[in-house]
């Protein structure tokens, strides 16, 4: 009598490197594609807390919060800074409410904007603007009633 020859299954050699060759091909398309969602979504992020901080600080002034004028301050090159009062220089650093700006991000345009106690009328009009390594730019601006749009 014949014995019938039992198959073990499992993978073969060949199959373990086809599956790892492909599995290292399809991460190295998507991770620059990662890399750019996630600077495009840092810029999004940052683009939207810079109105909400400019907004903070129209509401702020308007409700006369601290007796105060109240001032958004973004350097080049630095953070996003709502502080109390008319001069980045020589304001009370207890009240500052500072948002970190990524890395990947630079600012330019306009560096500070006040709005008056009670009123909350701008001192200026225009844009901050917001660029990523990547090259995609976020747009703040103000008008001369305070809207901020983006």
């Amino acid at each position: 009598m014949m014995q019938a020859v039992k198959q073990e299954a499992g993978f073969t050699l060949l199959e373990m490197l086809m599956s790892v060759a492909i599995i290292g091909m399809l991460a190295g398309i998507t991770a620059p594609l990662y890399q750019s969602f996630v600077q495009r979504n840092d810029l999004d992020i940052t683009t939207q807390l810079l109105a909400s901080t400019i907004r903070r600080a129209e509401s702020y002034a308007r409700a006369g919060n601290g007796d105060s004028a109240w001032s958004v301050e973004v350097p080049v090159g630095g953070d996003i800074t709502l502080f109390k009062g008319t001069s980045y220089g020589s304001r009370n650093t207890a009240f500052d409410e500072i948002v970190d700006i990524p890395a990947s991000i630079t600012s330019s345009g306009l560096t500070e904007i006040r709005f008056t106690k009670f009123t909350a009328t701008p001192n200026t009009t225009g844009s901050f603007t917001l660029t990523s390594t990547t090259n995609d730019v976020g747009t703040v601006s103000v008008n001369a009633e305070g809207t901020v749009d983006y």
